[in-house]
């Protein structure tokens, strides 16, 4: 059994979303490290290979197209290994397989955080806001190591994030009252963003997908935090945009419970429109489908509107 060659990402999808054509090979991998493979469990969201070997491990084998993430993951784990509060997964083993890398790592206990959080109240939203602004500013305060070579480094890829600005975003359909001030915004940014500042680990997915909350007497925490396949080293308030996109919903108490836990006092206007260029920066940066606000297309006639709405204070 081999892993295939792919010359377009397409195929490597149709691919994956097929397990019975790669869960042997999977098993196979799992087998050689001497693993329970009994019950394999495919987790069919996702970008590379997953499946859960019983209820401890996890197997991810990452296309060779897609190798960055890999070395993304690998790094991210062993340099933050014993230094967060929070747990991680951990490496048990890692190989290459027909040119595909791969890691098997611990599986945390937990509720996935997309399941429990709309059902949470306010004032536990809130307390969660302010952990998940905690743990930014501890991982931020890992040493880089390694990841500080990791590709792109921050000042090319904000330059080549301001160049395609206005394309992906008209492309992305984001109304002409908001696209009329990007290029104001673009060359604000240019002074506010820091490009050569010391950079900082950067896990840029700090959402609800990728937390396992735990609920103990009523009381909901964050109980662990996975998926560092996107990790870049650069400007630390890069890491607010999901919490802020995806949780904070424009609502001061949860800005400012998100804020405070990271270490900011009360947003000023630079802080706002700083975070406005790097939401609109963001790799994966697409307004329409982000914005957990209900109707904010219509509440906010331009950019400064959208970004007070946004971290409301």
């Amino acid at each position: 059994m081999a892993l295939p060659q792919f010359t377009d990402p397409e195929s490597f999808r149709a691919f994956r979303s097929d397990p019975p054509q790669w869960l042997p090979i999977a098993t196979d991998i799992a087998r050689s490290h001497g693993l329970d493979i009994s019950a394999p469990h495919v987790f069919v969201t996702g970008t590379n290979l997953v499946v859960g070997l019983s209820d401890r491990l996890i197997l991810k084998i990452f296309p060779p197209h897609l190798r960055p993430q890999f070395v993304s993951e690998r790094g991210s784990l062993t340099q933050l290994a014993g230094r967060l509060h929070l747990p991680i997964p951990e490496i048990v083993a890692e190989g290459t397989r027909d040119g595909w890398p791969y890691l098997v790592i611990t599986r945390l206990a937990g509720t996935l955080g997309s399941e429990a959080w709309p059902q949470l109240p306010e004032d536990q939203k809130e307390r969660l806001l302010r952990q998940i602004g905690e743990t930014i500013a501890a991982v931020q305060r890992a040493p880089l190591g390694p990841l500080a070579q990791i590709e792109p480094r921050w000042g090319d890829f904000m330059q080549r994030q301001m160049q395609d600005c206005r394309n992906r975003h008209t492309r992305l359909g984001l109304a002409t009252k908001f696209l009329a001030g990007l290029d104001d915004l673009l060359r604000d940014a240019a002074e506010l963003i820091p490009m050569d500042a010391p950079p900082v680990i950067l896990i840029g997915e700090y959402i609800p997908e990728n937390f396992l909350l735990a609920c103990d007497d009523g009381e909901w925490s964050l109980a662990g935090l996975f998926d560092f396949g996107d990790v870049l080293a650069g400007w630390r308030d890069y890491d607010l945009l999901g919490p802020s996109a995806f949780m904070a919903a424009g609502r001061p108490g949860r800005v400012r419970s998100l804020l405070e836990g990271f270490g900011y006092t009360r947003p000023d206007f630079a802080l706002k429109r700083r975070l406005m260029a790097l939401m609109l920066l963001h790799r994966a940066s697409d307004l329409n489908s982000h914005i957990c606000i209900e109707g904010w297309q219509e509440q906010a006639g331009d950019l400064v509107e959208l970004q007070e709405l946004i971290w409301a204070s």
